[in-house]
């Protein structure tokens, strides 16, 4: 795959993982503000329970993104080393249209699915 075509592809996912931050972060901020006006004992209060687990479910969330970005950085780095759309098992070519639709792939999909001989 062209680097162009691959930076491309790596700046729309950022977009996409940024925004989803931005949004999970009014979430979380929404939640507390919720909580801040409900009963604080999380085990006798329903309301409590419903919030806690909420709070728990942006904090996973966010955590996706975190994660996200970070495999978008690692790629950027072997778009950079030239070493980008290439296996990282066996060093072949990664088929583009894997990496159009998964443009964070590092190995091609034998070794990704386990068929590799």
């Amino acid at each position: 795959m062209d680097p162009n075509e691959a930076r491309a592809l790596l700046a729309a996912l950022r977009e996409e993982a940024l925004d989803r931050a931005r949004g999970l972060r009014a979430s979380k901020t929404d939640l507390v503000d919720a909580a801040r006006d409900a009963n604080v004992d999380d085990e006798h209060d329903p309301e409590g329970a419903t919030i806690a687990f909420e709070r728990a479910q942006v904090d996973a969330l966010a955590g996706d993104v975190a994660r996200r970005l970070a495999e978008i950085d690692a790629a950027e780095r072997r778009v950079d080393e030239g070493t980008y759309g290439l296996c990282a098992v066996d060093g072949v070519p990664i088929d583009p249209d894997r990496l159009r639709a998964r443009p964070t792939a590092t190995t091609c999909l034998a070794h990704a699915t386990g068929l590799a001989g």
